[in-house]
């Protein structure tokens, strides 16, 4: 079996046995593909210094170190199923290091900034003309509203049921990384922005029968990532805010940093962005650390 050959039965372990997502998938597939055609014959027969001297040819491309340490971590889950196989007698990442890495703060906006995104938009979506600007501002009202309502990833927003829409409900279901469930709430702006899109939606045939909420004439059969990206950039430009300073996954942080800004717990906020292991959600405790200066400057009796 070449390497092409057992990356492919590595990436199909993972779908099968861990339920790792698409993207996940293809994340891995991209790296380990990108060090098999590095290493000379094939990344299945490397040994630890093959390994090394491709990790330090990735630095030398200008990789951060977050993408280096990615790269490391499918190579070493590629040879530990490779051991536990018994296609390889070792695991050549075992003396390797991990590339040093900061945990760097993630990109938000301040609640005013988020304010004037979703005014933009609703302004946007009353004073769009009967045509296709009509349907598009209502779309992207819609899409920014429940984003900042749930904190969805942008993979889920996009690809949501039109059912959740017709229920109209204060809370739905999601289906979100490892296959797993969770509810998430829905604020009345994002209802009723969601029903005005139903509104426009039923009126075309194309649209009307779709199990999307987000139709699309895309492969996938909804709205792509990549044009709700654009189009949110384009309403923050708009807004006056730097396009640069947004993306639907800037949106998501802002959800989770202002909940813990106005006294959220850590836990809920774990729960609602769908994160596995609560350490991944405190890249926000600098959030916390914040209110509770703020709470002992205010209230302590000797505070300045």
């Amino acid at each position: 079996m070449n390497s092409a050959a057992r990356i492919e039965a590595f990436l199909e372990m993972m779908s099968a046995e861990r339920g790792a997502a698409e993207n996940t998938l293809a994340s891995y597939r991209r790296d380990l593909e990108d060090a098999s055609e590095a290493i000379k014959g094939g990344l299945a027969g490397a040994g630890s210094a093959d390994i090394r001297a491709y990790l330090d040819d990735v630095a030398a491309r200008g990789f951060a170190p977050t993408s280096q340490a990615r790269k490391l971590s499918a190579i070493r889950q590629f040879f530990k199923f490779l051991y536990a196989e018994g296609l390889r007698g070792d695991d050549p990442t075992g003396t390797l290091d991990s590339p040093r890495k900061g945990r760097p703060l993630p990109k938000t906006m301040s609640e005013a900034e988020t304010g004037r995104l979703l005014d933009r938009a609703a302004q946007e979506a009353g004073e769009a003309g009967p045509d296709g600007d009509r349907m598009a501002a209502l779309r992207l009202h819609a899409l920014v509203e429940v984003l900042y309502a749930t904190g969805l990833r942008v993979s889920e927003l996009v690809g949501l049921p039109v059912t959740v829409a017709l229920r109209d409900d204060r809370f739905f279901m999601v289906r979100g990384k490892g296959d797993k469930e969770r509810m998430v709430p829905l604020s009345a702006k994002a209802r009723a922005a969601m029903r005005a899109w139903l509104g426009a939606r039923a009126a075309r045939p194309a649209f009307a029968e779709s199990q999307f909420l987000f139709p699309a004439s895309s492969d996938s059969g909804h709205l792509s990532r990549q044009v709700f990206a654009r189009d949110l950039k384009g309403l923050a430009a708009r807004s006056g805010i730097a396009a640069a300073k947004i993306s639907p996954h800037v949106l998501r942080h802002a959800f989770a940093s202002h909940l813990l800004q106005n006294g959220a717990d850590l836990r809920a906020v774990q729960q609602l962005l769908g994160h596995a292991d609560i350490s991944t959600t405190q890249i926000y405790t600098h959030v916390l650390e914040e209110r509770l200066v703020r709470l002992v400057n205010e209230h302590h009796p000797l505070a300045d």
